[in-house]
């Protein structure tokens, strides 16, 4: 034994401990060892150059601390009523330990562990914080392999911890309702107001899942939960004989994949109602107003590939003075020059559609996203005004618009509106026409595709599509269309704006 070195002192312990309990059979052997008939065999290299030893015996498993798990409800300590166990006792899982008492509630905790009780941590009437150990228990033992005695290491330089799932709480019963269910089930219960002695539980001994109080919840709000996943379980493959152990090649482990965690919504609301006021109430009495007019749609597309060059331009000139310039004072400005054009798109007819009046000035609208709602503000005589003057009158409406203060000259006397959805998305849409205004035009996101140039070449073209609507009662839809052509080209060649301002 002297060629023994470092380590073979808990080798020799666990030998001893294993003789004393009968269950140990061992040989020496000579050659190499046979692993598929001797599983438990250990080569020891220390002993002699071709002896191995073969052993197997059975231990203690190891003493886990359990502790005290999050009650829930802000409670952070305990006082220990009565322990149902004592040093000694042999517990199963679920079995009760002791019962706890807070200002709360008076919970029983229950083993997680089937073992043998070690320890108690605490007296009657102690107080136990959450997150301390109450009792250790020595988990029930198993059998053990010995390794090679070149690999083994001192005892005290090593500590097992088990490994435990989030998923794992310790199991309380409420006293008073006679329902059982974890601290994260009954907080869920708690949130949205559900007493658990009206779940009916479909775990073990009835104890309330997460997917019970899941399921009552969708009950009585009618939603739809979606199902839990399901991961099919594919059979072992038969098992193949055992090589040799000098023809077995030396494999690395395959590290495990963890499935994703798919949670489940939690639906929480509560209906409400409360009556329509401000500007939801003018939108509902304006839009009722809309339904009476019968609507002509027309769509184009036009491409700004010129335009955003000039804006590019012109962008840098117009923040030194202090101005965001956008695509939107082009749109309006070529909106004004097309309406010099078709002035019955500028008018607007009485309630008996008897008369039309025709309107002088270019008050312009703009379907603004605000705070407040969807507001149409309008850029008064725009026929007067430049595109940068345009963009001027346009920051301050955003700016008022932004802090809630638009009033009602800004929202008021508009004759033609503009709607740019496509700052939010879309391409296409069906705008609905503001009474007594008689067409209106939505404006999609601007897009970089292929197109085809003059001499059949593709090229990267800047797109937007744009969607009118027009009051079919007094406008017919050559009038629209030919209005559409107009305005494309003002965008599709810029220049041609400069030429007809006045």
């Amino acid at each position: 034994m002297a060629a023994v070195t470092r380590g073979s002192f808990t080798f020799m312990r666990r030998l001893l401990l294993a003789h004393r309990y009968k269950r140990c059979c061992s040989r020496v052997q000579t050659g190499q060892p046979d692993y598929t008939r001797h599983p438990h065999t250990v080569f020891i290299p220390q002993l002699c150059s071709s002896r191995f030893f073969h052993t197997s015996y059975v231990t203690s498993g190891p003493i886990l601390p359990f502790k005290l798990s999050d009650i829930g409800e802000g409670i952070m300590e305990v006082t220990v009523k009565e322990w149902y166990v004592k040093e000694g006792d042999k517990v199963s899982q679920f079995d009760s330990i002791c019962e706890v008492q807070s200002d709360k509630a008076s919970v029983t905790i229950t083993s997680r562990y089937d073992g043998v009780i070690k320890k108690l941590y605490y007296e009657v009437d102690a107080t136990a914080l959450v997150g301390t150990p109450l009792v250790d228990i020595e988990t029930e033992p198993g059998p053990v392999t010995l390794v090679n005695l070149s690999e083994v290491v001192h005892e005290e330089d090593v500590v097992e911890t088990p490994a435990m799932s989030n998923d794992e709480h310790t199991h309380q019963e409420i006293k008073g309702h006679k329902t059982q269910a974890t601290p994260a089930v009954r907080r869920l219960a708690m949130e949205n107001n559900i007493k658990l002695s009206e779940v009916v539980g479909t775990g073990r001994d009835g104890r309330i899942l997460k997917e019970d109080i899941l399921n009552f919840l969708a009950k009585q709000t009618g939603a739809i939960l979606p199902p839990t996943p399901f991961h099919e379980i594919q059979p072992p493959p038969p098992a193949a004989s055992a090589p040799s152990s000098a023809s077995m090649p030396k494999m690395k482990p395959t590290p495990s994949v963890q499935l994703p965690v798919v949670s489940r919504p939690v639906f929480t609301g509560k209906d409400s109602t409360e009556p329509l006021k401000g500007f939801h109430k003018a939108m509902v009495k304006t839009m009722t107003a809309a339904l009476k007019i019968p609507h002509f749609g027309y769509k184009d597309e036009v491409d700004l590939t010129r335009l955003v060059q000039l804006r590019k331009e012109l962008k840098g000139l117009s923040e030194a003075r202090g101005v965001k310039l956008s695509y939107m004072p082009f749109f309006i400005k070529a909106a004004s020059l097309g309406l010099l054009h078709f002035p019955i798109l500028n008018a607007s007819v009485d309630e008996s559609v008897q008369n039309i009046t025709y309107k002088a000035s270019h008050n312009i609208g703009l379907a603004m996203d605000t705070s407040q709602g969807l507001l149409v503000p309008n850029v008064k005589n725009v026929q007067l005004l430049s595109v940068f003057e345009i963009a001027v009158e346009l920051n301050r409406m955003q700016t008022l618009g932004a802090t809630g203060q638009l009033g009602k000259a800004d929202l008021t006397g508009g004759t033609f509106t503009l709607s740019n959805i496509g700052s939010i998305g879309g391409t296409y849409a069906k705008p609905v026409i503001l009474p007594p205004e008689v067409a209106i035009g939505a404006l999609g996101k601007i897009q970089v595709l292929p197109r085809f140039n003059s001499r059949d070449e593709v090229v990267k073209a800047h797109v937007m599509n744009v969607s009118w609507s027009a009051d079919h009662r007094i406008i017919d839809g050559a009038t629209m269309a030919r209005f559409s052509n107009l305005w494309r080209d003002y965008l599709e060649n810029p220049a041609s704006m400069v030429l007809d301002l006045k």
